[in-house]
């Protein structure tokens, strides 16, 4: 998986110098440090899956470009099998996988997400747009805008993903669930 991370930094670094775009730039637009998003394009530092959704919308780029390093080319429909989603495992307390990379100018991002168990609260996040969760298996506490939200098996949220926000797996044991990035 290692290799894997390794193309997607290199793939955005490629990305950014091929447009002439400096890294203060586009730290500037992600919200994050200088030193934050040269730590993403070396491999150094998990990038979420959000962030990389604003780096391609950033360059007007479909996330599957930066994910696979081909661009989508269905346009009518796409199917994914089971399990034969892109993988996308950018920071450890979650395994994304892309419901959707094959389909060329999606107005959103499906995944289904497996948040593994951890002892610790998991950092908190934000990116622009909105966000759709429903658990499929298991139980996951939502953190966002100073609360606490308990959601099992057949639940959802909907929230606006400009405030930070955090998930976490309950009763040690994984959550997964489908999010829908917009």
């Amino acid at each position: 998986m290692q290799e894997k991370i390794i193309e997607i930094a290199n793939r955005i670094r490629e990305l950014r110098e091929l447009s002439d775009v400096s890294p203060e730039e586009l730290a500037t637009a992600l919200g994050v440090s200088v030193e934050t998003y040269l730590k993403y394009e070396t491999a150094k530092a998990d990038i979420p899956a959000s962030e990389l959704l604003e780096i391609a919308n950033y360059y007007k780029v479909d996330m599957s470009l930066l994910l696979t390093g081909e661009e989508p080319r269905m346009n009518v429909f796409t199917v994914t099998r089971s399990g034969k989603g892109v993988n996308v495992e950018r920071r450890s307390q979650y395994k994304y996988q892309n419901l959707a990379e094959k389909f060329i100018h999606k107005k959103i991002e499906p995944f289904v997400v497996t948040a593994e168990p951890k002892e610790t609260d998991p950092s908190l996040h934000s990116h622009p747009g909105q966000e759709f969760n429903y658990i499929l298996e298991g139980s996951l506490k939502i953190y966002i805008h100073n609360n606490e939200i308990v959601l099992e098996e057949g639940d959802s949220i909907f929230f606006d993903s400009n405030y930070p926000h955090a998930m976490k797996a309950l009763n040690g044991k994984p959550a997964k669930f489908l999010a829908i990035i917009a």
